[in-house]
């Protein structure tokens, strides 16, 4: 027996790739799971990962406050993980209100939700590394003021100062995690990096950028991801970590074109990237932190960036030759085209 087998646990997002492994492994830890499901897609993650039909999921969208508030009280949720946002660069540029409205609405409504629930112990809320904006000195460290301008960074500054609000104002148990850039495992939009560099490593083509391959980036393993947000949830169980904002990284970055070409080395591809140098709006660095986390939670990033990406390998040849079909990956909710990549 576990410790969250008597547990309901609400995972906002569960669909999506971060939120869909967390799902998985509370299922497999016997947690009873809820997840909250606006368009049902004919793939994600769950599907994915084979876990769909052990997670409950509720038809409906996180920015309905009467949705929300019946939720945490119909099923007795003890403990919430706030994942779900459009996450997307390219539609936040060119639609903003969308992500403002999936992203800033549907924070605060599982707030207000959360906070008249009964049963709740704690609620793990998902800032971003992003909500940091630019900052002169690297890396980013916890008391770093939030400078998030472009639209997705500015929603999540915004998730994270209504996150301490609700905690300050009303005591609501909860935690805000600020993570780096994660990969792994289940993640089915193409439009991000690691998944189509994958893809064209292993279909042997050449992967576009849309930079100049000079951004750097912390890269936390998907795994990783979970274990941070699970040991944050256990610390708000025992009344530890309250009000708390925690940065989980790696502590170290990486240019896109590194990655791209430990991506080709690893799946044996020769195909160089093409640098199309049409990206706007870009953070030139970005890197954590996390020295509070493994201080105060015992948490670090155990998978080295190789090590991680070839396990990444490893499910997506399995799964793209499952669908026999490796030059037309799934497009997934709306993504952007394959060739705007960072």
């Amino acid at each position: 027996m576990t410790q969250w087998e008597q547990e309901t646990v609400l995972v906002t997002g569960a669909t999506g790739f971060v939120g869909g492994n967390l799902a998985a492994r509370l299922v497999s830890f016997g947690a009873t799971v809820v997840s909250i499901e606006r368009d049902r897609k004919p793939h994600d993650t769950l599907s994915a990962l084979k876990v769909r039909e052990r997670v409950i999921t509720v038809p409906g969208d996180i920015t309905d406050l009467a949705l929300m508030q019946r939720v945490f009280t119909e099923y007795d949720v003890t403990y919430a993980f706030h994942l779900a946002a459009q996450a997307l660069v390219g539609p936040a540029l060119r639609g903003p209100i969308p992500t403002f409205e999936t992203n800033i609405r549907g924070t605060w409504t599982t707030l207000d939700a959360a906070r008249l629930a009964p049963t709740l112990k704690g609620l793990v809320v998902a800032s971003s590394d992003k909500a940091y904006g630019s900052h002169p000195n690297l890396p980013y460290a916890e008391d770093f003021p939030l400078l998030g301008r472009f639209p997705y960074d500015a929603s999540k500054a915004c998730t994270d100062i209504l996150a301490q609000c609700y905690f300050t104002t009303f005591g609501l148990p909860l935690a805000v995690t600020r993570n780096a850039n994660t990969y792994g495992q289940g993640d089915l939009n193409f439009s991000r990096l690691i998944p189509e560099a994958i893809r064209c490593g292993l279909a042997k083509e050449s992967l576009k950028l849309r930079s100049d391959g000079s951004m750097r980036r912390d890269y936390l393993y998907v795994d990783d991801a979970v274990d941070a947000y699970l040991a944050l949830a256990d610390a708000l169980g025992r009344g530890k970590m309250l009000g708390e904002s925690v940065n989980f990284g790696t502590g170290s970055s990486h240019s896109v074109l590194e990655i791209a070409d430990l991506i080709c080395r690893l799946t044996g591809s020769t195909a160089r990237p093409a640098i199309l140098k049409t990206a706007s709006h870009e953070i030139p660095e970005q890197y954590l932190d996390s020295k509070k986390a493994e201080a105060t939670l015992g948490w670090s990033a155990r998978t080295s960036l190789e090590k991680g990406l070839e396990l990444s390998i490893a499910w997506y040849r399995e799964m793209l030759a499952a669908e026999n079909k490796p030059s037309e990956p799934r497009r997934m909710g709306g993504g952007i085209p394959a060739q705007h990549h960072l």
